[in-house]
Order: structure tokens, then sequence, then C-alpha cells
């Protein structure tokens, strides 16, 4: 059975503001993880004692700032230094992975060379980070919908800049929702990025919303899932389209026979 990780950025609201909160109505509903986005405007005690009390596990957080890296010129020093402060956030709330962002690329450049500039910047910062533990993924989002511009906005071009950084704490994040929308087909890219895929999130398309509210087989897309060999947890990063509880319904009674 796969283990679903309830985004509480998303999901769970209900609870209010706080992320803590967030966690232990995570917890009240069965889940045994969750995952978030930044740090930086959370409070991370109340945070770190939710997931104390709950036994409940931190698939993911991310690295901010977000911006465009490879434009002539860019200081890099608010990449590292958020990055740095990721991977800390991560070691103290016993979160395994930071995701990454690609940007928008410089349209001065090739894509390849957008590309090799990329790898060259996420080595370095491997290489600076070798003792955290931590490794990262970087996440190639759909260019056609939510992310106009996107450096990496298919999956080929994520697992290209996770093979040239060459490391095995490197890897990509594999966003069904985003590759369905991007064109995709599922199983020719979970074949093409055997080995690189470390982390899984899904919402289904069109809308974004909870599996059930589009128009996706999430039992067929689960089982090529299944068959590409990928055993992780899967983020639930959607925008629910009715209340948190009866959103993950459909998806938990689909995961636990995939």
């Amino acid at each position: 059975m796969y283990q679903l990780s309830a985004n509480i950025e998303l999901l769970f609201t209900e609870a209010g503001e706080d992320a803590g909160d967030r966690v232990r109505a995570a917890a009240a509903a069965g889940f045994d993880a969750v995952e978030m986005w930044f740090t930086t405007d959370k409070d991370l005690d109340s945070l770190e004692k939710a997931l104390t009390d709950t036994g409940v596990r931190l698939t993911s957080l991310l690295a901010g700032p977000r911006m465009t890296y490879t434009y002539p010129g860019t200081d890099l020093a608010p990449f590292h230094e958020g990055l740095d402060l990721a991977v800390e956030h991560a070691r103290r709330l016993g979160c395994p992975r930071v995701v990454l962002a690609s940007g928008m690329g410089f349209p001065g450049m090739s894509r390849q060379r957008n590309h090799q500039f990329l790898a060259a910047m996420f080595a370095e910062a491997v290489a600076r980070t070798d003792d955290s533990g931590v490794e990262f993924v970087l996440e190639p989002v759909n260019s056609r919908v939510d992310h106009p511009g996107a450096l990496t906005d298919r999956t080929e071009d994520a697992v290209d800049v996770a093979r040239a950084v060459g490391s095995d704490r490197f890897g990509i994040l594999y966003d069904l929702y985003h590759s369905i929308v991007q064109g995709e087909d599922p199983a020719q890219e979970l074949a093409n990025a055997a080995g690189f895929v470390r982390y899984v999130q899904l919402a289904d398309a069109p809308g974004r919303g909870e599996p059930g509210s589009g128009s996706v087989d999430w039992a067929a897309q689960l089982a090529v899932l299944r068959v590409s060999g990928y055993d992780g947890p899967i983020g639930l990063e959607y925008f629910p389209t009715v209340p948190s509880e009866e959103s993950v319904q459909r998806i938990r009674a689909l995961a636990a026979d995939a």
C-alpha cells in the first residue's frame, strides 16, 4: 500500500492557519505523513511539537526563494542561503528531502545550456551539503496552465539535469498532475526516468482538485506507478473541492489496492 502524504498547505486548512494544528488534524484523519511548502512562514516550534506528538512524518518541504537562476549576472547567494536554511529545517523536522525548482530559463541560451547551468549549480549545492543526509528533488512543472515559461516543464528535462548532477542524493519529483497537463504519457515518462524518481505527487486534471474531481483514471495511473517500481510516499498536492477528509476517500481506497 502506498503511503499517502497530505499537503498541509492545501489540506486540513479547516484546522486553522497554524501548521502544527493542521498536522494534528491530518493525524486525526488517519494520516501518518504530511508534506508542506516553505518553512520560513511557519511556527517551527509548533510544527515540530505536532510532528513529535503525533508521530506523523514530514515527507517533503520546499527550498526558497523561487527565482530565475540562469540569467547572466544573477546573484545566486539567495539560492544558497535559502537552500542551507531549508536543509537546516529539514534536519530539525526529520524531513528526508527538499524540493527544488528550476525557475524560468534565459532565452539567450539554448535549452541544453540552461540545463547545464542548473546542473552545475545543483551539483555545487549537493557538495556543500554532503554531510546533511538530506536529498534534493527537482520538480518539473507544466508550462501549459500553471507555470508559463518554466525551464524544466518536461519530465525529461529534470531527468537530464539529475543525470548531469550525478549524485545519489539528487533525483526528481514526478508529479502526475503536471505531467498529464503537459501532455505526457506517464508510463513512458516513468520508464524513461527509471532510477531518478525519488518522490511523487498527484492531483486530478483538469482543475487540480482531489482524485475523482477530474477525468484521470487513478486506478490505471497508480498501476502504472507500481509497474515503474516506485514504492515511496505519494504527496496529495491538490486543491480540495470538498472538505479535506472527504476529499481523500477515493484515493485512499485506490491506493490500498495499488
